[in-house]
């Protein structure tokens, strides 16, 4: 079937602990990825853009603006609605819980957000060409107006994920039914906003589910070959097991470990690429939907 759909394809997370980072780089290799996004405050981050360039720049390079895990760029002094006691970011659960009772401040995270766009170009070399926010936080609080207002200031814009999916997929694919309903209601409200401010993107997202679902050969399958639109992003997480992680974005026993492995053998295998001819996508880079000089190239998938 000839491609008439574009498939961007971003592993997410990209320097969040080496043996993460060193499997994004090596599933791009393959052609079977087309951009990533870098936690710019993770202790990793430096390493992993230096081990990128090494491999060529195989892959769009872009920001994961993070308000969840580790410490903030900026002084924890300057940032106390955002911070722990010990100075490290609140995790999901808290964030979450702070930002609904108002507790945080927007002048904080849009300070934040500056200081990791900043350090971006400092350590990379270049703008981003795609963001999309860790644990989709620019959902919450003053979070979303502050990345745009930090995002707006620089031309090209960059490709920046929409987090919404149609409704009735809700139905038709297994896996956080409740967490992908409330995404998308909220992501549906930011995305009126980055299309009033310009902002290329995808029509539809994809990926979004629980660790289990991943486990299930057929997972991507019924993604692919289910999703309407024209543009659609499928968010994935592959990685080998990084126990860097734990304690940082994850437990021991919470199945997010086993989750980025069973991603990249999803990703890895004959399926995904037939479920790309089959649904007629083809694989395109963020750079190639964008005005940003262009990183890596589409695949035939």
């Amino acid at each position: 079937m000839a491609a008439t759909r574009y498939l961007v394809v971003t592993a997410d997370d990209f320097g969040i602990g080496p043996a993460t980072s060193r499997a994004i780089l090596d599933v791009a290799d393959l052609g079977l990825v087309t951009g990533t996004v870098l936690i710019v405050n993770s202790p990793y981050a430096a390493d992993a853009v230096r081990a990128w360039k090494h491999a060529g720049r195989r892959l769009d390079m872009g920001w994961h603006p993070n308000l969840t895990i580790d410490a903030p760029l900026r002084p924890a002094h300057e940032v106390r609605s955002l911070v722990r006691p010990d100075g490290c970011f609140w995790p999901l659960g808290q964030f979450l819980r702070r930002a609904t009772l108002g507790l945080i401040r927007a002048s904080e995270v849009r300070g934040e957000f500056q200081a990791q766009y900043d350090y971006f170009c400092e350590v990379v070399g270049k703008r981003p060409v795609l963001v999309n926010s860790h644990q989709h936080c620019e959902l919450f609080g003053p979070a979303g107006a502050a990345l745009l207002d930090v995002l707006v200031q620089y031309r090209p814009l960059p490709y920046l994920r929409r987090i919404r999916e149609p409704w009735h997929m809700l139905a038709r694919i297994p896996g956080a039914r409740l967490k992908r309903a409330i995404l998308s209601l909220r992501g549906r409200k930011q995305a009126r906003r980055q299309r009033h401010l310009s902002f290329p993107g995808n029509r539809w997202l994809a990926g979004i589910t629980d660790p289990q679902c991943v486990a299930d050969p057929q997972y991507l399958v019924r993604w692919l070959t289910r999703m309407p639109g024209d543009v659609v992003e499928l968010a994935c997480h592959p990685g080998y097991h990084d126990g860097t992680l734990i304690g940082r974005d994850c437990t021991a026993n919470d199945g997010l470990l086993q989750r980025r492995v069973d991603e990249l053998a999803r990703l890895k295998a004959d399926s995904f690429r037939a479920a790309c001819r089959a649904a007629g996508f083809r694989l395109v880079a963020p750079s190639e939907l964008t005005g940003h000089p262009r990183g890596s190239h589409g695949h035939a998938a």
